[in-house]
């Protein structure tokens, strides 16, 4: 009778540490920039002026909003001690090359998914990686291919370029953990269940480059991680 007492009360407690960590929070914060807010250039196009000239094209390198606040800024724990693994996204990542521009701007992308490239342009560009650990690709994309896979097997800060129409960059951030966020307009951003304990929280922007901050996360609830760059 005890033994089948204690299977019981076992089964459980083993279901909710399937379920996830037993004790974990939030950071939860906003990316500043100090200092005034540069305005974004505007970018001359030289090239297929009929597709690309549609629309106003800027520098999109530093964006910052009326409160400061810094869009596009990677953060992420720089040393989760759980061993996870950035789980697929539901919708397989995209690279759109849509206007001459490589959309989105800045994305983070499991480590080892593939991902569609996609000409929505009907011209040719030619998409050329610069990465840090990742093998790097250079691949014309004629107007009649639309979608081709690539890959990123290693986390890695990767930028993008079109060899085709020199203004166009992008960056992908591969992620190996779950543990990252990407900031929104208003420099805002949210990693959610994170276990218990203390870290270093990093964050990266492409043109201020990468900084770090020790952090304490609680058992429950959230912590509060306010961020800033200095000006440049």
């Amino acid at each position: 009778m005890n033994m089948i007492r204690t299977t019981l009360v076992l089964v459980p407690a083993l279901a909710a540490l399937a379920a996830g960590p037993a004790y974990a929070g939030d950071i939860v914060g906003k990316v500043k920039y100090a200092g005034t807010p540069p305005v974004p250039a505007k970018i001359q196009v030289t090239k297929d002026q009929a597709v690309c000239g549609k629309a106003e094209h800027v520098d999109e390198s530093l964006i910052v909003g009326s409160d400061k606040g810094l869009k596009n800024v990677v953060v992420n724990i720089a040393d989760p001690k759980d061993g996870k693994k950035m789980p697929p996204a539901a919708k397989k990542p995209e690279i759109d090359q849509n206007g001459c521009k490589f959309i989105p701007h800045v994305q983070i992308v499991p480590a080892g998914q593939e991902v569609d490239i996609i000409n929505d342009d009907g011209i040719l560009h030619n998409i050329h990686t610069f990465p840090k650990v990742n093998t790097p690709f250079n691949k014309a994309q004629p107007k009649f291919k639309k979608v081709m896979p690539g890959m990123f097997e290693k986390p890695d800060v990767v930028q993008i370029k079109c060899d085709v129409h020199s203004w166009m960059q992008g960056w992908v951030v591969v992620a190996g953990h779950p543990y990252y966020a990407l900031t929104d307009a208003s420099g805002n951003f949210k990693i959610s269940d994170v276990p218990a304990g203390s870290y270093t929280l990093e964050y990266w922007q492409e043109k201020l480059g990468k900084q770090t901050k020790p952090i304490a996360v609680p058992a429950t609830g959230s912590v509060t991680a306010d961020l800033e760059y200095a000006a440049k």
